[in-house]
């Protein structure tokens, strides 16, 4: 089954992929992916009609991307073309497949997830996933997890996606898989990725720290220097973390980890800022306040440039706090200033996660 998505648009706008990502990403979590993308101008007849005749002859399943004022006289050339009619939804469900029309008018019933449905219904049932998520896994250990999944059996199709070292591994199968042959798949992920595990469902890295933390009935506290507060963020995104999260310290400056966080002077002048001697105090008092049952601090270089000291970008700690101990590690992360503060925020929140586990 081959599908494809025509995109109809201004010729004079540059394309960027928007137009298309929340619909490729919302039918690839369902297991569905176009075989094929086109792009025309809308002010084109001849081509979009040369384009929705090929889509017809050569693609089983087909949505077209327009401008709203393009939605009506798309639907018409579409609907001579395929000689069919359009449902309620927009959707024409006939004998040369399925045509979708998603015209950006917010009054359509159509849908991504409706889109889902359709194609769900065309192959029988569509097909059930199971998620691997991870932060800082290898990408060589997840390509051979995936390898050795494959060697299994079954029509299981593995899709790998995701940013900042947080990274999932969504395995897709039909209803002719054998529940033995899912489990063993399943079996394969959580022992050649286990230490970089956080979650076998689809569920966030904030929302399973939050899961646990409620779960142990604990507090945490955030001390963060060179990730600005962006661990805060997305804790306070989860729904109900007031109930696991005590505060948040964003303490950018010398002066304010010793006024704010009691840092030592000497730690400071002796290790500097960036350091992770600098980081275990900086958890250390927020366990020490007896506010908190966990503590995450961070310190390091985003970048560009480095500070004074000559430390690399990319260098930072995270300090993890327990009542019993505080414990700091370090990374060498690369990339632009965003990608190493989003990188960090996402090993600050796993590393949580494990100590508590």
């Amino acid at each position: 089954m081959k599908s494809c998505l025509l995109i109809v648009k201004n010729k004079k706008n540059i394309f960027y992929g928007r137009e298309s990502k929340n619909l490729c990403e919302i039918l690839a979590s369902f297991g569905y992916f176009f075989d094929r993308q086109l792009c025309v101008a809308y002010d084109d007849g001849e081509e979009i009609t040369r384009a929705v005749k090929e889509c017809k002859n050569y693609y089983d399943n087909v949505v077209i991307i327009c401008p709203k004022v393009m939605g009506t006289i798309i639907k018409e050339y579409a609907a001579k073309i395929y000689g069919e009619q359009f449902d309620a939804f927009g959707v024409i469900n006939g004998k040369d497949g399925l045509l979708f029309i998603l015209d950006g008018d917010e009054n359509n019933l159509l849908t991504p997830n409706k889109i889902a449905e359709y194609l769900n219904a065309r192959c029988g049932g569509g097909r059930q996933s199971m998620y691997i998520k991870t932060v800082g896994a290898p990408q060589e250990l997840i390509e051979d997890a995936v390898k050795k999944a494959k060697l299994l059996g079954g029509d299981i199709e593995f899709r790998v996606y995701g940013e900042h070292e947080d990274i999932t591994v969504q395995a897709l199968y039909s209803l002719n898989t054998t529940k033995a042959t899912a489990d063993e798949v399943l079996r394969v992920f959580a022992t050649t990725l286990e230490n970089y595990i956080y979650a076998l469902e689809d569920i966030s890295l904030e929302e399973r720290l939050f899961q646990l933390l409620k779960l142990r009935r604990m507090k945490i506290s955030v001390a963060e220097s060179f990730t600005g507060g962006g661990i805060c963020k997305r804790l306070v995104s989860v729904s109900g973390v007031s109930e696991v999260f005590y505060e948040g310290i964003n303490s950018y400056s010398n002066e304010s980890k010793e006024q704010r966080l009691g840092v030592e002077a000497v730690t400071l002048n002796s290790y500097g800022a960036v350091s992770p001697q600098v980081a275990c105090q900086m958890a250390q008092s927020l366990i020490d306040s007896g506010n908190c049952d966990v503590s995450v601090a961070t310190t390091g270089i985003a970048g560009p440039k480095s500070d004074n000291t000559q430390k690399p970008v990319g260098l930072c700690y995270i300090a993890v706090g327990l009542k019993q101990s505080v414990t700091a590690y370090k990374f060498n992360l690369s990339g632009n200033r965003e990608e190493i503060t989003e990188t960090a925020i996402n090993h600050a929140l796993f590393l949580a996660y494990k100590s508590l586990k």
